[in-house]
């Protein structure tokens, strides 16, 4: 990938400045995935399913911190902002209206953990800022071996997969999109989280 390109997809991971949270809501089912070893969570789509399987003993403050979000609700309502084909689809922070919801405190980068940004692999969205990810996340739609770990500062955390609903998220990565003022890519038809809940 040429340098102007890389620069353009990793613009595409940056984050707004994060916003002060929510209070979260009790949920016994994530509960019990905060003690799981590889807890899913199911997103329902208006294109479709898509289940993650979570990595906490590999990735536990990722995870830890998406399922908080998962637990809360913040995630039902929201939805797919920015989409690159061939290269990843990137949610999880604006409403339908694309205004941006409140976020909880960053959490630490866990980019260094060995889980690299391979196809249908789910990692944190952040911005330049190495520590700074919330709540937006990103599923890659091929091997982007450049935001891996390659050294202090650099990479974006992998804590998750794609387990089932591959084909929803090749459908949603195919989606028209235009120019917006936060994305070169923002689909023409909002592609929304209806709702984001835990497995057991």
């Amino acid at each position: 990938m040429k340098k102007s390109r890389m620069s353009r997809a990793v613009a595409a991971l940056v984050l707004a400045t994060p916003l002060v949270a929510a209070a979260q809501a009790g949920n016994p089912a994530c509960d019990a995935a905060m003690k799981a070893a590889a807890p899913k969570v199911r997103l329902t789509t208006n294109m479709g399913a898509i289940v993650l399987q979570l990595d906490h003993d590999k990735a536990p403050i990722s995870t830890e911190n998406f399922l908080k979000y998962v637990a809360s609700g913040h995630y039902n309502g929201t939805v797919f902002h920015r989409v690159i084909d061939n290269f990843m689809v990137q949610g999880g922070g604006m409403d339908k209206d694309y205004r941006e919801k409140p976020g909880r405190e960053p959490i630490k980068n866990e980019a260094a953990n060995g889980l690299k940004n391979e196809a249908y692999s789910v990692a944190m969205a952040r911005t330049n800022v190495y520590d700074s990810a919330t709540a937006q996340f990103f599923i890659n739609s091929k091997d982007n071996d450049f935001l891996n770990f390659s050294g202090p500062g650099t990479g974006y955390a992998v804590f998750g997969k794609v387990v089932d609903g591959k084909p929803v998220v090749d459908k949603i990565r195919k989606v028209k999109v235009q120019p917006s003022r936060f994305s070169e890519a923002t689909p023409l038809e909002p592609v929304v989280i209806e709702k984001a809940e835990c497995l057991k």
